[in-house]
Formats: C-alpha cells, structure tokens, sequence
C-alpha cells in the first residue's frame, strides 16, 4: 500500500492522530502530504517545518483528516 498517495487525497495538509502500542496517542498537526516518506521510520514535515521520525513497528494506526 502506498501511504503517500492515500494521504494525498485527504488534502496538501492533513493532521494525524498516531496510535501506538500501550494506547498512547499523539496528534500532528499542519503536516504536508507530500513531504511523508516511508521506511523502517515513517518521516514528515510540519508546515512550520519541523521534520517527525516515528518507528512503524511501534504503531497501531493512523487516523487522517484534511485541514481548513
């Protein structure tokens, strides 16, 4: 599967709510579809710039939504 281009029907910039192993939960907002890159880390860039590594092995799921 192609997270890259599922994301990118979502919209140019999304906000992630990541759900990890042990039920803790992280929020992203202001990320741009297409800087996210796929690997053993997930990477991405916020629209202010911060760049966000996170370990696939450590996630259970990732809910996506579209920003105004």
């Amino acid at each position: 599967m192609n997270l890259k281009s599922t994301v990118n029907q979502q919209g140019e910039v999304v906000t992630q709510i990541i759900h990890f192993i042990g039920g803790e939960k992280r929020t992203f907002h202001g990320i741009i579809s297409e800087s996210i890159k796929q690997g053993q880390f997930t990477k991405f860039k916020t629209i202010d710039g911060t760049m966000i590594c996170i370990n696939d092995k450590n996630v259970l799921c990732i809910e996506i939504f579209k920003e105004q």
